[in-house]
């Protein structure tokens, strides 16, 4: 069937973070302003319909009226190897899936059960925040092996230095971000097996947040570090559901892990979790499903970053910003300008009443940086960039 992107729908009174999270937002320092004309766009989640046969098995789930406690039957786990084998040529074993309700409590959980406080931990900045709250709220030291972006706003790894660091005795962890958010880089082949190389080297374990790997460019490949590597005793993957197919609420990852003594500590330190049956419903259904609406969704997405690029590059020319390889988000540099962060963010947040994701969250190196989640019907997008450049106008 044919899905309309363009359709908005109300999400407001749907106990939603974005448009119902006003209060806690302000209390988050996001702005200082948040109110019906608010446009928020600074969580990745999708402002998007999810496909037809997902709706049809969760109103079957509802149907039956009953939602007790639920087991993971044998469809869950081929419907994960049936996907990863299709879309990726990564073939997965059973046993090597354990589900966790969160990527945030899946990292959490690795970082305490493979690493002491006091040892180090890399991650490459600019990142994530959560990476950087998950080591220093357990107490390990983050050793930050910075990303190197040239002139055209394309972002490197900085071998030499991430190779001093892996060789260090106190660093036990690298975290992978892959799709990386916020940069939107999608890493090669030999970028990947450079990594694994160094850290298997120095028995460095590698925790790979690879949750962004379906929503790559059309003319893009995402590779799974462990199926890239011939040995991934030393790599740890998350997967998940949410970020696809737009249904974080469901609370649904999946951790790939090899090596059994590996799955066998991490499995120790989460403890017992049960899924929920619509969380269950939902991964057969999009994995056996999903495949026609991802690709339209796609093909929605990188139609919006070539229409933001050319609306940017007509009204806003000193921001810098290129369509990243993966993801659906986009890392705008504003220092073009010659404003101080401070003042981007007031003109985006509280006088254009657009809420997106200052970059120094991400570390110093996105200071000059907002980050936009752009997965929303194209009206909206066209709408808040409108705004935007106008409070710009003047510069």
């Amino acid at each position: 069937m044919k899905y309309n992107f363009d359709e908005i729908v109300n999400r407001r009174g749907t106990y939603s973070i974005k448009w119902d999270g006003g209060e806690m937002i302000k209390k988050m320092g996001l702005t200082d302003r948040y109110d019906e004309e608010t446009i928020p766009f600074f969580t990745a989640d999708m402002d998007l319909p999810v496909p037809q046969p997902l709706i049809d098995a969760l109103h079957k789930t509802v149907d039956h009226r009953i939602f007790g406690y639920s087991i993971f039957p044998d469809e869950y786990f081929e419907a994960i190897q049936h996907w990863f084998k299709k879309r990726h040529d990564w073939e997965i074993q059973k046993e090597e899936i354990i589900y966790s309700p969160g990527t945030v409590h899946a990292l959490n959980i690795a970082v305490r059960a493979f690493t002491n406080p006091g040892e180090g931990i890399i991650i490459q900045r600019p990142v994530y925040p959560p990476f950087t709250a998950a080591i220093e709220a357990n107490g390990r030291e983050l050793l930050n092996n910075a990303l190197k972006c040239d002139e055209d706003g394309y972002y490197h790894i900085d071998f030499a230095d991430f190779e001093e660091k892996a060789k260090d005795e106190k660093t036990k962890m690298f975290i992978l971000c892959n799709p990386h958010n916020p940069t939107g880089r999608i890493f090669s082949q030999e970028e990947l097996h450079k990594l694994s190389d160094i850290c298997a080297a120095n028995d460095v374990l590698i925790v790979a947040d690879e949750i962004h790997g379906d929503l790559t460019r059309q003319n893009q490949t995402f590779l799974p570090i462990a199926k890239v590597v011939e040995n991934a005793d030393h790599i740890i993957s998350f997967t998940a559901i949410n970020k696809t197919f737009n249904l974080a609420g469901l609370h649904c990852t999946n951790v790939i892990i090899t090596n059994p003594k590996h799955r066998k500590n991490f499995t120790r330190v989460m403890g017992n979790h049960l899924p929920s049956p619509f969380t269950v419903s939902a991964l057969i259904s999009v994995y056996h499903d999903g495949d026609e609406w991802l690709e339209q969704l796609k093909e929605y997405i990188d139609g919006t970053m070539e229409w933001a690029v050319e609306f940017l590059a007509e009204n806003m020319p000193k921001v810098k910003v290129r369509i990243p390889e993966g993801t659906y988000i986009m890392w705008m540099d504003f220092s073009g300008y010659g404003l101080s962060p401070e003042e981007v963010h007031d003109r985006i947040y509280n006088k254009a009443n657009v809420i997106l994701e200052d970059g120094k969250m991400f570390g110093e190196e996105g200071l000059n940086y907002q980050r936009i989640c752009i997965p929303s019907p194209r009206p909206m997008i066209k709408e808040a960039f409108e705004r935007i450049a106008r409070e710009f106008a003047d510069q």
